[in-house]
């Protein structure tokens, strides 16, 4: 689906059908065949740029468009969190409004920073809304038994420098999916919460061997077996170039959590 389309509209344009295009995702977690950082080694091939300020130019390669998935939450799929008082916010770890249960998992802080294509220029002044599944694989206002829950999901405008970050849990890897992180860039924070247009549509695509050590924990069931199961390569989102402009680069450790920065043209 187009990103650039207003959502609703293109929702008009394929009705049924296009609600059909978003299981490219999966076919569900539950339906689907789905701190403080430590000195450890970076994983993760893209490097977000040292050194750089506002008026730096980078060179960037534009990220991929991607499907949104079947639970985007953005008022094209059913719910709309959108619109919600409290969604926007650094911590998405718990959920807002008539629910305060928190996502328990591994730390993650991760970080996106937007680039013009054009220009190699951050982009301040942008929204980014990102959002993911739990450590069970299910995605709030969703899957079977945290349908009334929409923690992990949340607003931000970028910052001067082009950055958002967002503090959350690491997400589980349900079946048919490399472990991914959902976002959408919006042209202002207005426009996100009203349903404005979508300037890009992605997902971030998470290390191997953090995404293994990770696993190993008793409260991600499931998701070791599910990761021996895919490849980047083979996954249906990523694996047309192995996600090289989307694998995040990662740092950190189970103990004291992760974090990640990924750096993206638009």
């Amino acid at each position: 689906m187009e990103t650039l389309f207003d959502r609703r509209t293109a929702l008009g344009l394929f009705g049924a059908a296009g609600v059909g295009l978003l299981a490219a995702c999966t076919a569900g977690p539950s339906s689907e065949a789905t701190g403080t950082p430590s000195s450890a080694t970076p994983s993760g091939t893209n490097e977000p740029a040292t050194g750089a300020t506002t008026g730096d130019s980078v060179s960037v390669t534009e990220v991929p468009d991607e499907t949104q998935g079947p639970y985007p939450a953005d008022g094209s799929n059913g719910a709309n969190v959108l619109d919600d008082s409290g969604i926007v916010r650094s911590d998405i770890r718990s959920s807002f409004g008539a629910s305060t249960t928190t996502a328990e998992g591994v730390p993650l802080t991760f970080s996106l920073t937007v680039r013009d294509v054009a220009t190699g220029l951050v982009m301040p002044g942008l929204a980014v809304y990102a959002w993911h599944c739990d450590a069970d694989g299910k995605y709030s206002l969703y899957s079977d038994g945290v349908e009334n829950e929409n923690y992990l999901r949340g607003v931000q405008e970028t910052s001067a420098q082009g950055t958002v970050t967002f503090t959350s849990i690491f997400p589980a890897c349900y079946s048919g999916r490399w472990p991914h992180i959902h976002f959408e860039v919006y042209e202002s924070l207005a426009n996100a919460t009203s349903a404005g247009r979508i300037l890009k549509t992605s997902q971030i695509a998470l290390p191997q061997e953090v995404c293994e050590a990770v696993y190993g924990r008793a409260d991600y069931p499931g998701s070791t077996a599910n990761l021996s199961g895919t490849s980047l390569t083979r996954d249906n989102v990523f694996g047309e170039d192995g996600g090289i402009t989307q694998l995040a680069t990662v740092t950190g450790d189970v103990s004291d959590g992760y974090v990640s920065t990924l750096t993206i043209g638009i």
